[in-house]
């Protein structure tokens, strides 16, 4: 495998930055809602702006898959505008991720970013349950106790959720967990819908990527045109942006991106550090930028999800081997005995 052969300084690299974008991504994004000085922009176009920014670099990595712009034309023709059934089914996870996007930005106007970042982490039960329905993969008996320790950490985190002193916005936390919880339900069907969809066939994942940004920008539109169509006509459609909302934009485009590429030279060990990581920095920048309170609730619970993410990730035994080992020693006795 391409993780096995990449080298450990690379893989330090990788875990780095998958750590430092999700708890960056957070914090810049929970600080432009509730903090940054100004008019509040349209959280609909950051989505959009984003979509756009995702396809124009799947653009360029297609370019470099190809080699040359006359095969990157061929593949477009041939794999877009002749291919109006796969657009379609790329349309299913455009739209849930659509929700998912906009759910985030709900989500971090009314919790704060170490809660969110705990909370969200409820995206690997969901995932773990979707792939055993649409993938029909099992899952051991670790895993499933990771899972249950998971829930139990969340639902800590949200017992008494840990307060901020430096925000003076009005927040709604029974509304930012409800939103996160659509956040997560989105998250864990439409990565298994795409996994199933890119293993279906030998399409390259730049292409499926072109695809579903394609819908993406679609649907991102309506919802734009839907929800702040008025204001934005009256306003502009960048109202409210600041560096600090354009570095939230390239964060969430190119973390996503990156990610994926990210995923194929590591396993789920060192992405459940990565996300473990993100916690502890998420918490951290909180107190500091936030005037976040720290409770012993709070602590239980962020730990016992660290945790669980550690041991969700830990390879699976091979029993068929250990099977083997036993019954080959069961004969080993029994021609000892005679």
């Amino acid at each position: 495998m391409a993780g096995e052969n990449a080298s450990v300084i690379f893989k330090l690299y990788c875990l780095t930055v998958m750590t430092l974008v999700a708890a960056t991504y957070t914090v810049a994004l929970r600080y432009t809602r509730t903090i940054s000085s100004g008019d509040l922009y349209f959280s609909t176009t950051a989505v959009c702006i984003t979509e756009v920014i995702k396809l124009i670099l799947s653009l360029g990595m297609l370019t470099k898959e190809t080699g040359s712009l006359n095969r990157l034309k061929n593949a477009i023709v041939e794999h877009v505008f002749f291919s109006p059934k796969e657009l379609l089914k790329l349309s299913v996870p455009s739209v849930v991720y659509a929700v998912q996007n906009n759910m985030a930005f709900l989500a971090l106007s009314n919790l704060d970013a170490a809660v969110y970042q705990v909370t969200y982490q409820l995206k690997i039960p969901c995932t773990a349950l979707c792939t055993v329905l649409m993938l029909s993969r099992s899952l051991s008996r670790l895993q499933w106790f990771s899972v249950f320790m998971l829930c139990g950490g969340v639902t800590l985190v949200q017992w008494k959720p840990a307060e901020v002193t430096k925000v003076q916005i009005e927040q709604n936390p029974a509304l930012g967990f409800i939103a996160i919880a659509i956040a997560v339900l989105c998250s864990g069907f439409a990565g298994v819908y795409f996994e199933k969809v890119l293993k279906s066939s030998d399409t390259s994942l730049w292409v499926r990527n072109i695809q579903m940004y394609l819908s993406g920008i679609v649907v991102t539109l309506i919802g734009v045109c839907v929800t702040d169509g008025e204001k934005i006509l009256e306003k502009g459609f960048f109202f409210g942006y600041t560096p600090w909302v354009c570095f939230v934009v390239f964060l969430a485009s190119v973390g996503g991106l990156y990610t994926s590429v990210v995923v194929k030279y590591t396993d789920n060990i060192m992405k459940g550090f990565s996300a473990a990581a993100a916690i502890v920095l998420s918490t951290v920048a909180s107190v500091i930028l936030f005037g976040l309170q720290i409770t012993i609730t709070f602590a239980s619970g962020a730990i016992l999800v660290c945790i669980s993410i550690y041991l969700y990730g830990l390879p699976k035994q091979d029993t068929s081997k250990l099977s083997r080992q036993d019954t080959d020693k069961e004969l080993k006795q029994k021609l000892i005995t005679v």
